[in-house]
């Protein structure tokens, strides 16, 4: 039974790994962290049917575990060919092909520090929302529950001062369904979304957007937050400008949540020179081309699957997890004949 090393125990790692073993091969997993599931562990609901994300891993890792897919947790990938792994503890493991899921990592708030992020408190990411409703315990730092929430949109995204000039693609639909979620705990509150345009280009996103204005009165603001203090009254005070109508903003808020975009993988760059893979602009590995080999890397034998390529959502990168697969299927039939 041919090996095929799949880099990556994410979600698209997990099915790219599942429709191989389906299709008669023997995948094996390389995952960094000492658990599969990627930055989906973390995460509460998934737009835009509100799916428990939960739900979604947890089916993939009981499929994984059925169909008997080796998975070696807490090592990375150090060198990487179409024939070879080279593994952070010394080992080298051999496949036939290799797969390269190694997904993204989210914008660190820190650099903008005029945002009061880790300065602050009641300053949080999106990521630290999705875990603290998974937690079930949305507040305030003293615990108490917030009146007034602004929701920042495009932070590490669509950013030249920040080097990260790509759209992350699902940061505006988060922010529509948080602010949702939000207001279905707190009801009362008032939630202000602050965007510099809203980008719905999924199946159900607009439809959320719309249902967030008509039935959650969540207000839209089109105009970018420029700096956050804190107020004597525990608060923290915005400053922003509204850009439809040219008027600056000042707005008091008990909580302000900064939608955290992807950002490309630091190791990208030391993958790329050391297996002579290549990279787009952005820091994300480029496919071959992005139309007929969007799941195939420049070297023949090594793919791509889910956000190592670019942001996507979770659809997305469970669709190109099986398209990678039938791919490498493709390759080794080539190679047999």
């Amino acid at each position: 039974m041919k090996q095929i090393i799949v880099i990556g125990g994410g979600i698209a790692g997990l099915q790219t790994a599942v429709r191989l073993a389906e299709r008669g091969l023997r995948p094996v997993v390389v995952e960094k962290e000492s658990v599969t599931g990627g930055k989906l562990r973390g995460w509460h609901k998934l737009f835009p049917s509100f799916t428990p994300a939960g739900e979604v891993l947890g089916a993939l890792q009981a499929r994984a575990a059925e169909l008997g897919v080796e998975i070696r947790t807490g090592v990375t990938a150090e060198r990487i060919s179409p024939r070879e792994v080279g593994l952070s503890d010394g080992r080298t493991l051999e496949g036939e092909a290799v797969v390269v899921a190694t997904g993204f990592t989210l914008f660190d708030a820190r650099i903008k520090e005029e945002y009061g992020y880790g300065i602050y408190d009641n300053v949080f990411t999106s990521a630290d929302i999705e875990r603290m409703f998974e937690q079930g315990c949305v507040a305030k730092a003293d615990g108490t529950a917030p009146r007034r929430i602004a929701i920042l949109h495009c932070v590490g995204s669509r950013d030249e001062k920040v080097c990260q000039r790509h759209c992350s693609k699902v940061c505006c639909i988060t922010g529509v369904k948080q602010a949702m979620e939000l207001k279905r705990l707190y009801p009362g509150a008032d939630v202000f979304n602050f965007y510099m345009d809203i980008r719905m280009f999924g199946p159900g996103y607009e439809e959320m957007y719309r249902e967030a204005q008509q039935r959650y009165n969540i207000h839209f603001v089109r105009g970018r937050i420029s700096e956050t203090s804190p107020t004597i009254d525990g608060r923290l005070q915005i400053k922003a400008e509204d850009t439809l109508t040219g008027r600056p903003l000042r707005m008091s808020v008990d909580m302000l949540i900064l939608l955290v975009g992807m950002r490309a993988n630091d190791e990208n760059g030391r993958l790329e020179r050391e297996s002579a893979l290549r990279r787009a602009d952005n820091g994300f590995f480029a496919p071959r081309d992005l139309f007929l080999h969007n799941v195939e890397s420049p070297v023949e034998g090594i793919f791509y699957a889910g956000a190592a390529t670019a942001p996507k959502s979770v659809g997305e990168c469970l669709n190109e997890a099986d398209a990678a697969a039938d791919a490498v299927c493709r390759y080794l039939n080539r190679r047999r004949s």
